[in-house]
């Protein structure tokens, strides 16, 4: 038994003899502190609370604050049977830029329909060439900015956040609002919600 619904998936609106065939995977990268894996569960429980399956787990490693961390969202149609890391990501989000030198953010992205999101104050084009992307689309927002002007801090989880809202339509910002809600006390809910929507708002591609 299901819902009869459109869902969307990297953007593009599939009808309901497909949907059950769907699963789109997530890898975050983050620096120890930057609440990637708090992204990632952020955004699967809005997917779960929109009707769909979900997974959010983080890759065990060092946990030292500043250290690049890894997370994993997988959203499927269906129930999810995979355990594992995500090694061929649909989307990969980017939280702290300076890991572009030193982690193989790109691992894997290997579609035409791939999405790669930077938190970045350049152009798409520009990162897209600098890190030698020939498929998919790439997206930049400056969430530290965006992030500094509104929560005082360069917290920027929930403004990459914003930018995978708009660049795959898997969630709505009605539903992200609904999740943030209830995880955080009301000043703090707003303060972020306020991020997701600049950045959703500011969001570039190539």
């Amino acid at each position: 038994m299901y819902m009869k619904v459109i869902y969307y998936v990297i953007g593009k609106p599939i009808g309901e003899e497909d949907y059950l065939k769907i699963m789109v995977e997530f890898r975050w990268h983050g620096r120890g502190g930057q609440g990637a894996w708090t992204a990632s569960e952020l955004l699967a429980r809005t997917a779960l609370d929109e009707g769909k399956y979900i997974q959010s787990f983080p890759e065990f490693g060092p946990e030292r604050m500043g250290a690049p961390v890894t997370a994993f969202t997988r959203i499927s149609t269906e129930p999810i049977r995979l355990h594992c890391a995500v090694y061929d990501p649909d989307v990969v989000v980017v939280l702290d830029n300076t890991l572009l030198k030193s982690v193989p953010v790109t691992a894997g992205l290997n579609r035409d329909d791939s999405v790669l999101i930077i938190n970045s104050n350049e152009e798409p084009a520009v990162v897209k060439q600098n890190l030698g992307v020939t498929k998919g689309k790439v997206w930049t927002v400056p969430a530290t900015e965006i992030a500094l002007r509104i929560l005082g801090a360069p917290i920027t989880n929930t403004a990459l956040l914003g930018c995978v809202a708009k660049a795959t339509n898997i969630v709505t910002l009605e539903g992200i609002q609904k999740t943030l809600k209830g995880r955080f006390r009301p000043d703090l809910a707003e303060k972020n919600f306020a991020v997701i929507k600049e950045a959703y708002l500011e969001a570039k591609s190539e």
